[in-house]
């Protein structure tokens, strides 16, 4: 009877042990298998995402660039006389010529026409408009600075968003740069006269720029300014009958700049 107790411990013994063996061989299998794993995905990984994180560091770097070259012509720009300043900033529009400067003559003295002194630009920061965003403040700065008027606010709308900045021109035109997505597909731009009523006090007139039609409705009766309006780029009749009907509404005027 002794003989078999001892045996029947002993055989409860190496059950223990072999279960004991089996479970430290199958953590060591999944301890194995996850540093292959590991391993595994590090070298396929990390060489791709050292690569990726390159470029991002190039395009910020050049993107970075691209800021400080146009706040340095901004500032070269404000320290030059009329004539240059003209000259500069319509070559990087391609409006150096003839043609390209009549227009822009005629639409600044379309500026001098409108009624007060501040102004208060509207404008279009939806996708269509990311080709021309890398000239457009230059533009803009360049007409103000001739129209003779104080801008008092900027407003840019996209997708049915849209900021108000006001300040100092400089800081205006920084915030613009900064903050204006130049992405979306809806140019909400009912929405943004709204709320450009809302955020500021109203201007002595309105400057419109963009180059399409509004996909909001527009309440024109409700605009406390006249709206001057400046259609960019292609002759698109939706986008030219909405301009010339927001500015007649509104008793301001539309004026016409083909960038080529």
């Amino acid at each position: 009877m002794r003989g078999r107790k001892t045996a029947s411990r002993d055989g409860i013994y190496q059950i223990l042990a072999d279960i004991a063996m089996q479970m430290l061989t199958m953590f060591l299998f999944i301890f194995i298998i996850t540093l292959m794993t590991y391993k595994l995905a590090t070298t396929e990984q990390v060489p791709k995402l050292k690569a990726e994180i390159q470029e991002l560091r190039a395009q910020l770097a050049n993107e970075e660039k691209k800021e400080a070259r146009l706040k340095s012509d901004l500032e070269h720009l404000a320290a030059s006389d009329p004539k240059t300043q003209a000259d500069q900033v319509l070559g990087y529009a391609g409006l150096e010529g003839s043609k390209g400067r009549k227009d822009f003559d005629l639409f600044v003295q379309g500026l001098h026409d409108l009624p007060g002194k501040d102004l208060h630009l509207i404008v279009d920061a939806s996708g269509s408009m990311h080709g021309i965003s890398n000239f457009l403040i230059p533009i803009l700065r360049l007409i103000v600075t001739r129209s003779g008027k104080k801008l008092t606010a900027i407003t840019w709308f996209s997708d049915g968003n849209a900021a108000t900045y006001s300040g100092t021109m400089g800081e205006m035109f920084d915030h613009l740069m900064e903050g204006a997505p130049f992405t979306g597909y809806n140019e909400t731009i009912g929405d943004a006269f709204k709320r450009a009523a809302q955020n500021a006090p109203a201007p002595g007139a309105y400057l419109l720029i963009g180059d399409e039609p509004a996909t909001d409705e527009i309440h024109y009766f409700s605009i406390p300014a006249p709206v001057f309006t400046l259609p960019l780029g292609r002759d698109n009749p939706d986008t030219l009958w909405e301009y010339q009907t927001l500015a007649e509404k509104t008793h301001g005027k539309m004026m016409r700049m083909i960038f080529k």
